[in-house]
């Protein structure tokens, strides 16, 4: 683990697995509050687009992988689906232990779930810190159903040259300081901003989805690109 003052520690952008776990369990305490703060609020809002991209139906049984406290599985259960929330840290689902949602522990890189074992499937915010993002995509694609369909949602590229200056602006300097206000571990946002400036835009990501096998990819732009859903269909 890298340390970081005596505020807490942070994963490195190599990402090791020990060490973005670590680093989450620390800050699952207030780790909502604090993505309500830091996102303005638009937090929920994503959470109901990814939602509406993967249309789901009652009789669906789907995966919400990285799903952290189970938030964004109660938004997804909402649909009348079957929901399964599958975090890696531990902290994370402790935290989350009210949602009535049932809760797996599980590695994106080496999911506990047979061949076609899933409908849909969705990973928000969580992609970006897997560290061999085409094996997370290929063990997506492998529980999933043919037919199956995957959304993405994930800190992005603002599209106006204007406003991408302002919000990289506000990534680095802004984003730690407020962070420092709010949550139990603001060396861990300072990853945060780290991981997003160095993600792939739009059409990068794009590209990594149709390579790991999946069709019909495209992307729906959210709050002017600060995040994207991504959605395909497994072969």
């Amino acid at each position: 683990m890298t340390p970081i003052d005596d505020h807490g520690s942070r994963a490195s952008l190599e990402k090791d697995p020990a060490e973005v776990a670590e680093m989450f369990d620390g800050v699952a305490g207030r780790y909502d509050l604090t993505n309500t703060v830091l996102s303005f609020g638009q937090d929920r809002r994503w959470r109901k687009a990814t939602r509406q991209a993967l249309a789901l139906r009652p009789r669906d049984v789907v995966l919400d992988l990285a799903a952290g406290t189970a938030v964004s599985t109660v938004e997804l259960a909402a649909s009348g689906a079957t929901v399964i929330a599958a975090d890696f840290s531990l902290g994370m689902l402790r935290a989350g232990s009210g949602r009535p949602v049932p809760k797996v522990a599980a590695d994106a890189l080496h999911l506990p779930f047979a061949d076609g074992s899933f409908d849909a499937a969705t990973i928000s915010f969580g992609l970006r810190n897997v560290n061999d993002v085409p094996l997370a995509l290929s063990e997506l694609r492998r529980v999933l159903k043919p037919g199956g369909r995957l959304a993405i949602c994930e800190f992005s590229t603002p599209t106006a040259e204007p406003f991408r200056k302002v919000y990289m602006e506000y990534l680095m300097k802004a984003l730690p300081a407020v962070a420092t206000r709010v949550s139990s571990n603001p060396a861990a946002y300072v990853y945060l901003a780290e991981s997003i400036r160095a993600w792939p835009d739009q059409p990068g990501l794009a590209a990594q989805i149709r390579e790991a096998g999946f069709g019909d990819v495209s992307w729906q732009n959210l709050t002017g690109g600060i995040a994207a859903i991504h959605t395909g269909v497994a072969g």
